[in-house]
């Protein structure tokens, strides 16, 4: 099944507007994907470009075209030899900061059409190297020639191409066999629904309950309680001073705050600039 079968889906289920997703899975691969419903389609972003967890099985002595197993064999090679001392080393290479080299067979465009769509043409187009972070790659069994391995990664990562260079760089050849993606941004696996449950819970009229508030999903963002007095100045847009709303305690990366209303509800979310001590507006979220 595809990511955008999964939208589908959900969308149906929960006969919501707009259902986006935040972060492609391969159709081949299982775990969670995160769907955001109506309004929350406008805080995608700050979920895509969360870190995400993996569990992969390396099958090192082939390497194919795809870089999965869904791919065609374009060479083999002999992993008698490879000692697991070897394999780890190896792997440490690959954790920090890292450029890779985005697959042929991707969803990335060129000139506007999909790589993978260029690649089933015999037009295959290679994509400058981009810089993603491996932030933890841990071996957790090693029967060769198959690796089970525990990714953690930023956005952008293929974990197909960390299992092809590994490959590489151990002389053999690999390619990804299975990938189950445990967590995505703050969410993981084991809070998620799985799709006959949506369903069932739909036609019990429970699904309302399962549906994460967006207040709810923002995580560690440092968030500020609007009055009934600043409410509807913030969901007009009109400028905010630190009189409105005091400078926040922690700082994020970006300096987001998200806002909450007394019934608990997310009505904005706003960058706070300490340089100046103003807010700017990110999104506003009516009711």
């Amino acid at each position: 099944m595809t990511s955008a079968r999964v939208v589908a889906l959900v969308k149906r289920f929960t006969g919501a507007r707009r259902v986006g997703h935040c972060g492609t899975l391969d159709p081949f691969a299982t775990g969670i994907l995160v769907c955001c419903v109506n309004q929350a389609t406008r805080l995608s972003r700050f979920f895509i470009q969360g870190e995400k967890s993996y569990e992969a099985l390396l099958h090192l002595g082939i390497a194919t075209d795809t870089q999965d197993k869904t791919g065609v064999v374009i060479a083999r090679g002999d992993v008698r030899g490879i000692s697991e001392q070897t394999l780890r080393s190896v792997c440490q290479r690959f954790e920090g900061r890292i450029d890779q080299v985005p697959p042929v067979y991707s969803a990335l465009k060129h000139r506007g059409v999909p790589l993978y769509k260029l690649a089933r043409r015999g037009e295959p187009v290679v994509k400058p190297a981009r810089r993603v972070t491996i932030a933890s790659l841990r071996i957790q069994a090693v029967d060769l020639p198959r690796v089970w391995m525990a990714v953690t990664c930023s956005r952008g990562t293929y974990v197909r191409t960390l299992c092809d260079d590994i490959g590489a760089a151990l002389g053999c050849g690999g390619h990804l066999e299975a990938l189950r993606r445990i967590a995505s941004s703050a969410f993981s696996v084991e809070d998620a629904l799985k799709l006959p449950d949506l369903e069932a819970l739909e036609r019990s009229g429970e699904l309302t309950g399962h549906i994460i508030p967006m207040a709810d999903a923002l995580g560690e963002m440092p968030r500020h309680h609007a009055g009934e007095s600043l409410r509807p100045k913030i969901l007009n847009g009109k400028p905010l001073s630190p009189e409105d709303l005091p400078p926040p305690k922690a700082e994020t990366p970006e300096g987001l705050v998200g806002v909450i209303d007394r019934d608990g509800e997310l009505i904005a979310i706003l960058n706070f600039d300490p340089a100046s001590a103003t807010y700017r507006y990110v999104c506003v979220l009516h009711p």
